[in-house]
């Protein structure tokens, strides 16, 4: 917890010129480093002041009311509590705040969740220094904002899921389990060479790029499976 004092002139307008007070803006994320981090890159930027730091939700709270920032940058994997949660708490005790969501994970769900809840934006963490200046830019200014990464699985989440053949489909829940194309192609009784050839062409049907985003998109299928089912 890390309140920062201001002079006059950062509180409100300097009267000798037409220079605006900076936003008040909070830091929320349990990784000291991170918020070191945000807090350097925006000390060049003068329509900014850091008016304080919270390591948890509890933290947070107090800061809220101690500060009165006008921006909230808020992690949204704080240790021992959720952070589109405290969005949501933090918005019922301030209205008129500018919630930003920070985070890791570029899952549509948690992305909808923090909208729902009343977050103007979602930014990832791994993105450009310049992008995250401007999703506070967009958010301060009563917009919104949401990284080109997210749009993007936003949008392919809400398009019709291409039809998978029932062997891809097969293919893809062993790979959500986490199978390898070994053990897929011993349990199924094919060579490893046409599992590796199903799996080429899922990532082609489902415009995955990469490995990675293959076993991604298979866990989370295999959760909304689950979800299905129960």
């Amino acid at each position: 917890m890390n309140p920062e004092s201001s002079s006059g002139a950062d509180r409100g307008t300097d009267h000798g010129t037409d220079r605006a007070a900076p936003v008040r803006l909070l830091l929320v994320d349990d990784h000291p480093l991170v918020r070191e981090g945000v807090r350097s890159r925006l000390q060049g930027e003068a329509r900014y002041l850091v008016v304080g730091e919270a390591g948890n939700a509890e933290e947070a709270m107090v800061m809220l009311i101690a500060t009165q920032p006008q921006v909230v940058l808020l992690d949204v994997g704080l240790k021992g509590h959720n952070g589109i949660q405290l969005a949501q708490t933090m918005l019922e005790r301030a209205p008129d705040l500018r919630v930003l969501m920070y985070s890791m994970y570029d899952n549509p769900e948690y992305v909808q969740r923090a909208l729902q809840a009343g977050a103007r934006g979602y930014v990832l963490k791994d993105a450009p220094a310049g992008e995250i200046v401007a999703a506070i830019d967009a958010v301060a200014a009563g917009g919104t904002f949401l990284s080109p990464g997210v749009s993007k699985r936003m949008f392919r989440s809400q398009q019709p899921r291409p039809i998978l053949s029932p062997r891809e489909s097969e293919i893809l829940s062993a790979l959500g389990r986490g199978e390898s194309s070994k053990q897929i192609a011993k349990a199924l009784d094919l060579s490893v060479r046409t599992v590796e050839t199903h799996r080429q062409n899922i990532k082609r049907k489902l415009e995955l790029e990469g490995q990675a985003e293959l076993i991604r998109y298979a866990v989370e299928h295999a959760r909304g499976l689950h979800r299905d089912l129960s």
